[in-house]
């Protein structure tokens, strides 16, 4: 499985991330390790949402969508 999800920062509340991964467990202890410069500034990471894909293809087409605009907002309203 690969998966689509979206990080909420404990620290800086505001802070959200998307990305794509095909091991959740551990991309989410990168995270939180500092390992990735994009997210290192406001550790500790939770996880908000994750969503399942069969595929890796599928995976990133749904994290490119909610990097849009209208990706934003579906995301804002749903999760």
């Amino acid at each position: 499985m690969f998966y689509t999800y979206i990080l909420r920062s404990l620290s800086h509340p505001i802070q959200r991330y998307i990305g794509h991964t095909a091991n959740l467990r551990t991309r989410l202890e990168e995270h939180n390790s500092g390992k990735s410069s994009h997210t290192s500034k406001f550790c500790p990471w939770k996880i908000e949402t994750y969503i399942a894909f069969e595929s890796m293809e599928k995976a990133q087409a749904f994290e490119r969508y909610l990097k849009t605009g209208s990706g934003h907002e579906f995301a804002r309203r749903h999760f």
